[in-house]
C-alpha cells in the first residue's frame, strides 16, 4: 500500500492557508469564538497574525483562550462586540509554513479530485471532499454508488498516489456490499465543505497515508482558494498513511 496524505483545498492566495472559521462572539471586549481548521495550535498564540479570508488587513491575536474543541480570541484591531459583528461565520487565513510537509504526506485539497476505484479497477467516483472525524480523516467519494464515507485507514485505503490521482479502496473491508446500511461517522464538515465541491476549495488540513496517524497543518492557497466569489482558501491539516501500519 503506497503512503499518502489528506489536506487541504484550492487556495484563495497562495501563501495563505485557512486556519479557522468564526462561529459566534463572546463577551463585549470583542472576543469571538473559533472552530479551529488546523493541527498548529501556535497559530492562535498572542502576537500571531490572521486575516479574514480573501482581505490582506491582519488581526493581531491579542488575547487566546481553549473552549471545549474550539478557541476563544480577541483581536488587537477589534476591542468591541460591535466591531467583530461582521466576522460571525467568516473564515480565517494564516501564512502558509515555508516548511514542506513530510514525504508521503499531502493536504487535502491536493487529495480532492482523486479517482476512487476498488482493488479490481471498477469505478467508485471522485474524492470530492475530506473531512476529520474521531482523530481520523475521512474521504467523501461520490459516484455510481452515490456519496461513500472512505476512512483513511489501512484496512481500506489500499493505494494513495495523489500524483497519478489515484485512490484504491477494498470495498470488502468497507463493507460496501452489505445490506444493511453502515452508521455514518460522526465528524464536523464545515460550510466550506459545501463551497469546496462547488468552488474546487477546501480547508486547512494535511493527511498521511491511511492506517497511520493524521499530521500537521494544510498549506496555503492549496488546502484553500482564490479570492473569487464562492471560493475559499485551503484549509490548514494533513494526513498521512504507513503502510506498515496496522488499519484502525
Amino acid at each position: 500500500m503506497s503512503q499518502g496524505t489528506v489536506g487541504d483545498e484550492r487556495p484563495a492566495d497562495p501563501e495563505r492557508l485557512v486556519v479557522a472559521q468564526v462561529r459566534g462572539l463572546h463577551g463585549l471586549k470583542g472576543g469571538v469564538r473559533l472552530e479551529i481548521l488546523t493541527d498548529d495550535p501556535a497559530r492562535f498564540e498572542p502576537g500571531r497574525a490572521l486575516y479574514l479570508e480573501g482581505e490582506s488587513a491582519p488581526l493581531t491575536i491579542a488575547w487566546a483562550q481553549e473552549d471545549g474543541p474550539g478557541i476563544l480570541v480577541r483581536f488587537a484591531e477589534l476591542t468591541d462586540r460591535t466591531s467583530v459583528e461582521p466576522l460571525r461565520e467568516r473564515y480565517l487565513e494564516a501564512d502558509a509554513p515555508s516548511e514542506p510537509l513530510p514525504a508521503g504526506t499531502w493536504y487535502w485539497h491536493q487529495l480532492v479530485g482523486l479517482t476512487a476505484t476498488d482493488t479490481s479497477g471498477g469505478p467508485l467516483g471522485r474524492v470530492v471532499d475530506v473531512f476529520r472525524a474521531g482523530g481520523g480523516d475521512v474521504f467523501v467519494v461520490r459516484g455510481p454508488r452515490g456519496e461513500v464515507l472512505v476512512p483513511a485507514v489501512g484496512s481500506v485505503v489500499r493505494e494513495l498516489t495523489p500524483a497519478e490521482g489515484r485512490l484504491v479502496v477494498d470495498t470488502d473491508a468497507l463493507g460496501l456490499d452489505e445490506e444493511e446500511p453502515r452508521p455514518r461517522p460522526r465528524g464536523r464538515r464545515t460550510t466550506r465543505a459545501h463551497k469546496a465541491r462547488t468552488a474546487g476549495a477546501t480547508g486547512e488540513g494535511s493527511a498521511t497515508s491511511p492506517a497511520s496517524a493524521v499530521t500537521t497543518e494544510g498549506s496555503a492557497t492549496s488546502p484553500g482558494r482564490a479570492p473569487a466569489p464562492g471560493d475559499a482558501a485551503p484549509t490548514e491539516g494533513a494526513t498521512s498513511r504507513d503502510p506498515a501500519t496496522p488499519g484502525a
